[in-house]
């Protein structure tokens, strides 16, 4: 390790134990590239992103990638990829919501405690979001950091300080290794967003298949159907012990849930046709935001957004990655080699993903209702695809790899801790 790096002590979060888990201030960045264009036209979407975009450039970062990129998405060979990261860094707005998280002993430096890759594929477009559990041991290569000292490689460390040793760069480089995927794009935003986007757009439903009472984030919800927004939203994506078996990988389930909520609203006929919902939601949050050069440039982003405005929801598929306990540690977990490389060459073979995994009562989500399966989450409830009404190009994913697609209704798998 460089005399230089100072890593933050993180505690076990695949067990049993307290976690903020910041996963949807991301969501901030997304609705600036996507919300906007969907409901405004390129013109006014144009210059709407471009004043957005010059918050954003302020504080862009140069990635490390030997690929030129070229000046139109259309032509990216294979699609694109783009990291989404969030990071745990306390504001004082919001500070009070996390108590010795922000005043404790585990309040110094900065973790990427959410991580995830979104993949676009070439014509037929389709969205891949793969989450990267923060847990997972992994190597981490060479990486600079701001004062430009060098933290040396390390052969196995948590992903989640990555950001530490190196900021959003750093963070690129240990998921591209560990991909294989070149990313082209990345940005990273602080808590807050969450309270901030979910007041914008009047809330996400989310659906309970049984209550989740969390002393640890105080969320409090009955079994059922809820539109969530501020702080109940910050504490629905921050749960992890009121969900499933209590740990990350649970919790990733029900933040998916979240993300596949959140992505119908945004597409929906009454949120994009609502103007001032929309400026009002690209607009929210984005001192919070920091991006790449490759997304500084507004026009940039407002191609990403029409490249992704007409995937329809079952090509909309969030996927965990696969991952054993930790023979070291129980705590944490390693990376599945095996199951990941056949999840990522269906992913670069464009082809429709199919999810094989059954949930079970460990798991953060259940299945609510199978008739609306597609061959991307078919297997979760163990059906099968009839082949004369599904695409040639259909990839049974391995069943050690969960998720869902946008189109699938699932609900928290709640408990009472």
């Amino acid at each position: 390790m460089s005399p230089h790096t100072r890593r933050r002590r993180t505690i076990a979060r695949h067990g049993q134990l307290h976690s903020p888990g910041p996963v949807s201030q991301l969501l901030t960045f997304i609705a600036i590239g996507l919300a906007v264009v969907l409901v405004s036209g390129l013109g006014v979407a144009s210059y709407i992103v471009y004043d957005l975009s010059s918050t954003v450039s302020a504080n862009a970062v140069e990635l490390d990638s030997t690929e030129e990129l070229p000046p139109d998405i259309s032509e990216y060979k294979g699609g694109f990829n783009m990291l989404l990261t969030g990071v745990d860094t306390c504001e004082e707005a919001y500070a009070q919501y996390f108590g010795e998280r922000c005043t404790g002993a585990d309040s110094e430096g900065t973790l990427n405690d959410v991580n995830l890759l979104l993949h676009v594929s070439e014509e037929p477009r389709r969205i891949t979001v793969v989450s990267l559990p923060r847990d997972m041991m992994v190597p981490i290569p060479e990486c600079d950091d701001a004062e430009g000292d060098v933290h040396s490689a390390m052969s196995k460390q948590q992903i989640n300080t990555a950001y530490t040793d190196g900021g959003l760069n750093c963070v690129a480089k240990t998921v591209s290794d560990l991909t294989g995927q070149e990313i082209q794009f990345a940005a990273s935003v602080t808590f807050g967003g969450v309270i901030e986007i979910t007041n914008a757009i009047g809330g996400v439903e989310v659906c309970l298949a049984s209550p989740i009472k969390d002393r640890y984030t105080g969320l409090d919800l009955a079994a059922g159907n809820h539109v969530i927004e501020g702080i109940t939203a910050l504490q629905f994506l921050r749960t992890r012990h009121g969900v499933g078996d209590g740990s990350d990988l649970g919790r990733i389930g029900n933040q998916q849930q979240y993300m596949s909520s959140l992505a119908r609203t945004l597409i929906s006929g009454e949120t994009l046709g609502n103007v001032p919902m929309m400026l009002k939601l690209a607009t929210t949050g984005l001192d919070n935001v920091e991006a790449s050069t490759s997304l500084a440039d507004p026009m940039k982003i407002v191609q990403i957004a029409l490249a992704v405005k007409s995937v329809p929801f079952e090509d909309i598929v969030f996927l965990q990655y696969p991952t054993f306990a930790d023979p070291d540690d129980p705590n944490r977990v390693v990376p599945d080699k095996e199951s990941a490389e056949a999840m990522w060459t269906a992913i670069n073979e464009n082809a429709q993903l199919q999810v094989t995994h059954q949930n079970t009562e460990n798991d953060g989500v259940v299945v609510t209702d199978p008739a609306t399966q597609t061959p991307a989450d078919a297997g979760t409830e163990a059906a099968t695809p009839d082949p004369a009404a599904t695409p040639e190009n259909v990839v049974a994913l391995p069943d050690t790899i969960k998720g869902n697609s946008a189109a699938q209704q699932t609900c928290s798998n709640g408990n009472v801790r």
